[in-house]
């Protein structure tokens, strides 16, 4: 099943929320391209939700990595909010939840780029 996107601006901010499963394939593939979309565009703060995301795998949590990497590196920035409780454990595990700013809701996470 491929996974959807739904982005939104809200002010300088675009609220990227893939639906679906995010896994090896088709599916990391197009969250790569979508990412690298954005920032063609101009793009340099990604919120990325992730509530309509029903399952990650090691692959999928590598492509949240890489667009934070690339997101960084074109000077921006990537957070996330809306984490289901198996994104949040693979994080927990991964000690990747220190590495991301991770807000509870949308309105605090735009906020937080101002």
């Amino acid at each position: 099943m491929a996974v959807g996107f739904e982005t939104k601006a809200v002010g300088d901010v675009v609220v990227l929320a893939p639906a679906g499963r995010l896994v090896i394939g088709e599916e990391v593939s197009a969250l790569r391209d979508k990412i690298q979309e954005l920032l063609g565009t101009g793009t340099r703060n990604i919120l990325l939700n992730l509530s309509s995301v029903t399952y990650i795998d090691s692959t999928g949590v590598g492509a949240i990595v890489s667009g934070f990497t690339t997101v960084r590196r074109k000077g921006g920035h990537m957070k996330l909010f809306g984490l289901q409780d198996r994104v949040r454990d693979i994080l927990v595990v991964t000690k990747l939840l220190t590495v991301f700013d991770v807000f509870k809701n949308e309105e605090e996470g735009v906020k937080s780029f101002s």
